[in-house]
């Protein structure tokens, strides 16, 4: 679009905007009704270990709201000498699952608990066997349930439970809805009524009815919404709080808010069946839309939803690239100390492309990312470490692959379940995520890990906020029962090329020795997790 078009397009209200609360960066999109972005934004943040729970507090999530809309605000003021006053739709993502707990008055209980939380197994495995449906440690259910579970003080007086996507929906239009596919991270979803399982309801209340609570589970869960939905619209107090400057008008249609599972699907095509996408960042999650229902329980693979409803196979690793991102510091420390000033994207670049040179399986090299607990591999915890034996061959190509398979160790360990156990077929695998920046080194990794083609695409850098913002403008400008697979298809990534990597033998070959040195020296990391304190 030309210049003059964008600006007539940002006056009249022709655009959709997304905003991903990621791990470590809050991000605003804003896009065309072509789909290409027009301005962003992003606040930098982190989450917080306070009294024995990953949080962020309610100050950041709301200043970094603000921050990563303004900086996209002032983006379109310098680019097209407009003032930002309407938009065409709205649409809220965050990292799904976690737990926000709140009262009657609409009050914070206790602090955000995040999906990074490792501490609701109990409640988990007891959900898990009553339901005979994988209730993982991340979901809302089970932070609830471990809460009734240790006798939480704030629970009688619970109110109304979400996500945080659900929670900046709500604050912005006081609508208590969710996307289904965030609501699918709550409790789980019935296919044939999108809405959740009416069945486990009613047994999650007879579970708990002995203890008197003054509501019953439906009460407190937001509303399921499906993709194409309007979910409320912009309020005034809503609009405020979102651009400080007041120059935004409330009345502006927000879709269903979602979580970062799906916004991910949507930014890389791939919610039709037999379709998957990897997405990196913190944790790292494959989602497989399946075809049929798995043959049994699986405690590695969890069952969600597309943002239209369709069932998906999810493997979700909560650790990935924070142990790479830390070594990255450390080399980048080095080379100003040798008196080299390191773009960081040439860093990355080197070093990634170091362990294309490295021994297939990495030269006996071995490493585990853990920052937090891996509930794949059974860690309530984590300690990142790095292990050699004198045998090794230690250089820096197999280092760098070493951490690079080891990024996807926990992830390949749940895939192998979806497609050797339960012979589950995948035609395409699409990626996106930071770790995809420099061409090539990641795709093959992952191809490697899968045995399946991977694809990053153009848009794949555009992450989850431009995903959200897809959603929003699939809401207000898809055709008359236009399916969110056509509309994706015929008009998103209608003239998108996928760069397309197939997997190399050799590799494969060498990330299964990898994966078995790697199983085996889990006893090692719980050694770690045991003596280091």
């Amino acid at each position: 679009m030309s210049q003059l078009n964008i600006k007539q397009a940002i006056t009249k209200g022709e655009t959709s905007l997304g905003i991903e609360f990621g791990s470590t960066r809050i991000k605003a999109v804003l896009i065309a009704n072509n789909f290409e972005t027009i301005a962003s934004g992003s606040y930098e943040w982190e989450n917080k270990l306070v009294d024995g729970f990953w949080t962020y507090n309610l100050e950041d999530i709301i200043s970094g709201l603000q921050a990563a809309y303004s900086e996209m605000k002032q983006e379109v003021e310098k680019k097209y000498e407009v003032t930002l006053q309407t938009i065409g739709s709205i649409g809220f993502s965050a990292m799904m699952h976690g737990y926000m707990a709140f009262d009657e008055n609409d009050q914070l209980l206790v602090p955000f608990r995040t999906w990074r939380n490792a501490t609701t197994g109990a409640a988990a495995k007891e959900l898990t066997d009553l339901f005979q449906f994988n209730i993982p440690e991340r979901w809302s259910i089970a932070h609830l349930y471990q809460a009734i579970l240790n006798e939480e003080e704030h629970v009688p007086r619970i109110r109304f439970i979400t996500t945080l996507a659900g929670f900046i929906h709500f604050l912005l239009t006081d609508h208590k809805t969710i996307g289904i596919g965030d609501a699918s991270g709550i409790f789980p979803i019935d296919e044939s009524t999108k809405d959740y399982n009416e069945s486990m309801m009613r047994q999650f209340d007879q579970l708990t009815s002995a203890k008197g609570y003054p509501w019953k589970l439906q009460d407190i869960l937001p509303q399921v919404y499906v993709s194409g939905e309007e979910a409320g619209k912009l309020t005034a107090a809503g609009a405020k709080i979102l651009d400080k400057s007041e120059n935004l008008q409330p009345g502006i249609p927000l879709c269903p808010a979602e979580g970062d599972a799906g916004t991910g699907m949507v930014a890389t095509n791939s919610v039709r069946k037999r379709t998957g996408n990897v997405s990196v960042g913190t944790s790292v999650f494959a989602m497989i839309v399946l075809e049929n229902d798995l043959s049994e329980l699986h405690p590695e693979i969890d069952m969600v939803t597309t943002p239209n409803g369709s069932p998906v196979g999810m493997v979700h690793a909560n650790n990935c690239s924070s142990d790479i991102n830390a070594w990255m510091g450390l080399f980048r420390e080095f080379s100003q100390a040798m008196g080299y000033k390191a773009d960081t994207e040439k860093l990355f670049s080197v070093m990634f492309n170091k362990a294309l040179e490295a021994d297939p399986d990495g030269g006996g090299l071995l490493s585990y990312g853990y920052f937090s607990g891996e509930n794949i591999t059974g860690l309530e915890q984590g300690r990142p470490l790095f292990v050699r034996t004198p045998e090794s061959n230690f250089n820096l190509a197999n280092f760098m692959r070493t951490h690079l398979f080891t990024a996807f160790g926990a992830l390949k360990i749940g895939m192998d379940i979806l497609t050797k156990k339960e012979n589950v077929e995948i035609d395409s695998i699409l990626a996106h995520g930071g770790l995809f920046k420099t061409p090539l080194v990641g795709q093959k990794m992952v191809a490697a890990a899968l045995n399946v083609p991977v694809s990053v695409t153009s848009t794949a850098g555009e992450g989850g906020a431009w995903g959200m913002a897809i959603l929003a403008s699939y809401m207000i400008n898809k055709d008359t029962d236009e399916s969110l697979e056509d509309f994706l298809d015929q008009k998103v990534f209608k003239d998108v090329v996928a760069e397309e990597v197939h997997p190399d033998e050799v590799d494969v070959k060498g990330f299964e020795i990898f994966i078995e040195r790697y199983k085996k020296g889990l006893a090692i990391e719980q050694a770690a997790v045991d003596n280091l304190a």
